[in-house]
């Protein structure tokens, strides 16, 4: 029986290593990464699938960017070549991209059946297209494995039934887990912020990212923002590995940052993992970094009115501080006095969350083909 996996985006690729490690364990299924190829990233090489520990996609589409519209159209059309063509028993998607909207409408209308990886996960927040993916692709996946108590009351709330639903942990603290172990066997010399962390002489740094169109698109929101990193780096310093559109904005907007951040470029996986993982707080409007901070039990401030996540702040490492300045500036020196929240790892973020999604989906899928 064979299983497409679908990936788009740099996030997507760590979230499905953990299930091909754990689909490579065993023997009744059979799979195929496709990457749609919603993100085109030349960092994503040779060397990129090898950190993950997983093979380089057996597909790449090539959809490319695009309005929404434009992006969904291709990688619908590409799939649904493939679906015909290959028949796969299931299709499994990740996250909130594109890429898992698009795939599972063109499944589903096929008959082929949609597990949904991170399910149930609601921000309220309409405006971000995330939320759409999200509810639209949870409207018609047929197993939903979920990550955390909130996600459980969303999917129940909306009418699924308890059969279908499977709260099993998290990928991504699988890949985090899978990657913090390998990095302390790995010559960290050459990433790229090497220099920085070895500037600190083991003082405390900070690390920033924000991409965010709500925070970095709107010059008011943005300068704002800013100027509170700016309060924070006088003494706290920060390394701030920059998305290209958010440096884009910096210039459009002619903010200044001041001379306690450093500017870096995207980082690849391990890499940024390396600098993170030792910071005294991570500020961010990430999603998957709320949740691997927590895994880690590194202090992180969500500069978001809101988070779909919420299991990282109810129990986790993870301060909700919105986009108030003075809030992000108290809510940081607050950890750094020590006086921050003392988080813990929630319940089944054991790394062991792919294992039990590939262990129910063969069982479903054995019980659907006889």
């Amino acid at each position: 029986m064979l299983v497409y996996l679908v990936a788009g985006a740099r996030p997507n690729f760590m979230k499905i290593a953990p299930i091909v490690r754990a689909l490579q364990a065993q023997t009744v299924l059979q799979f195929k990464i496709i990457h749609t190829g919603q993100h085109y990233d030349r960092d994503m090489n040779e060397v990129f699938f090898e950190e993950l520990g997983i093979p380089q996609p057996d597909i790449f589409m090539g959809a490319g960017g695009g309005s929404h519209a434009q992006q969904t159209a291709k990688i619908m059309i590409g799939f649904e070549e493939l679906c015909v063509a290959e028949r796969p028993a299931a299709v499994l998607v990740v996250g909130d991209v594109n890429s898992t909207l698009a795939c599972s409408i063109v499944a589903k209308k096929l008959n082929i059946p949609v597990a949904h990886v991170e399910a149930g996960l609601r921000s309220g927040d309409m405006t971000m297209p995330e939320e759409i993916n999200r509810l639209v692709t949870d409207s018609i996946s047929d197993w939903f494995f979920v990550t955390e108590p909130a996600a459980l009351a969303h999917l129940k709330r909306e009418g699924k039934a308890d059969s279908a639903v499977h709260y099993v942990g998290h990928v991504m603290v699988d890949n985090v887990l899978f990657q913090a172990e390998r990095l302390t066997h790995a010559d960290t010399s050459t990433y790229e912020t090497a220099s920085f962390k070895a500037a600190q002489q083991g003082a405390k740094y900070g690390v920033v990212t924000l991409h965010r169109p709500s925070n970095v698109d709107d010059e008011f929101n943005f300068s704002r923002i800013a100027g509170a990193l700016k309060t924070i780096s006088a003494t706290l310093p920060l390394i701030f590995p920059v998305h290209p559109r958010t440096r884009a904005n910096l210039d459009k907007f002619g903010i200044d940052l001041g001379p306690h951040i450093t500017l870096a470029g995207p980082q690849a996986y391990m890499a940024f993992l390396n600098l993170w993982k030792d910071a005294a707080v991570v500020l961010t409007d990430s999603g998957g970094l709320q949740e691997e901070t927590t895994a880690l039990g590194v202090p992180c401030i969500t500069i978001r009115e809101n988070t779909e996540r919420p299991v990282t702040v109810d129990e986790g490492s993870n301060v909700l501080a919105g986009t108030d300045p003075q809030t992000i500036i108290d809510e940081t020196h607050k950890i750094l006095r020590g006086e921050g929240k003392q988080g813990r790892r929630p319940h089944l973020w054991d790394g062991k969350a792919a294992e039990r999604i590939v262990a129910i989906l063969a069982g479903e899928l054995q019980a659907l083909n006889g």
